[in-house]
């Protein structure tokens, strides 16, 4: 699919990985729906692509905000081509730690959002998108989902979040069955750790055994190195039903 005059939904589009993916794919000519709870921030990315972007603040969990946020993106653009699922939480917590138990609504809440937020979104999303005229391989749609290396890697304190990220690679496979007929393809990502602005307020103590575990190059993942891979997945047609790795071989050690 070529990205140019494409309609691309952006979840968490106004910070980290969505922000730096809403920037890179709006210049390669995509017309940019930014979901987000982060209203000021959206309204500056919409002020900062000039007519190329539209915000919806949408809650991810909220059938209904989904549905409204759609509803603007199709409104603005006319329908809508890609998803990308950057909306996320990562908050730590033991099973069972000097307090107790995690709270089960802790846990709850990750799922929630992490998972069951993505595919709200994309199940929605696909709705609208298998409305459209097929193009080359009849193609209609394309949705990437953002996992981690935490599925794979889960460390300490990140039973919900390896969790919910371990059940989005989990999806992958069956939803890329499921949309076959439609036309539309589905791809995960998932990342290993990323320079964003929460890294970067990271002192060095905590940086540097992170980056020692990167096995090449050695550095954390730079946010524009996933927006191209969104890039490529969405121009490349053959990408179907997988999950990249996207994490400089890293090999998360027990901590």
């Amino acid at each position: 699919m070529d990205l140019n005059n494409k309609v691309v939904i952006v979840t968490g589009g106004a910070s980290g990985l969505g922000l730096v993916t809403c920037k890179q794919l709006a210049k390669q000519g995509a017309k940019i729906a930014a979901f987000d709870l982060n209203e000021e921030a959206g309204l500056a990315l919409v002020d900062e692509l000039k007519g190329q972007a539209i915000f919806a603040k949408v809650d991810v969990t909220d059938a209904a905000s989904v549905e409204a946020g759609i509803a603007q993106a199709v409104e603005a653009f006319g329908t809508i081509h890609v998803c990308i699922n950057c909306a996320g939480i990562a908050p730590g917590g033991k099973t069972v730690g000097r307090n107790g138990a995690l709270p089960l609504e802790k846990f709850a809440q990750v799922i929630n959002i992490n998972l069951i937020g993505t595919f709200n979104v994309l199940r929605l999303a696909a709705e609208q998108m298998a409305k459209n005229e097929p193009g080359e391989d009849g193609e209609r749609g394309v949705i990437i989902n953002t996992a981690s290396v935490a599925a794979f890697d889960g460390q300490m304190g990140q039973s919900a979040y390896a969790a919910s990220k371990a059940g989005v690679v989990g999806m992958t496979l069956p939803i890329a069955r499921d949309l076959a007929k439609l036309g539309i393809r589905i791809m995960t990502i998932a990342p290993g750790i990323f320079d964003t602005p929460m890294m970067k307020g990271m002192t060095d103590e905590v940086r540097d055994p992170l980056i020692e575990m990167v096995q090449n190059p050695k550095r954390f993942g730079d946010p524009e190195e996933y927006a191209s891979l969104a890039a490529h997945i969405i121009s490349n047609n053959y990408l179907n039903g997988d999950v990249i790795r996207l994490d400089g071989a890293i090999r998360m050690e027990p901590r």
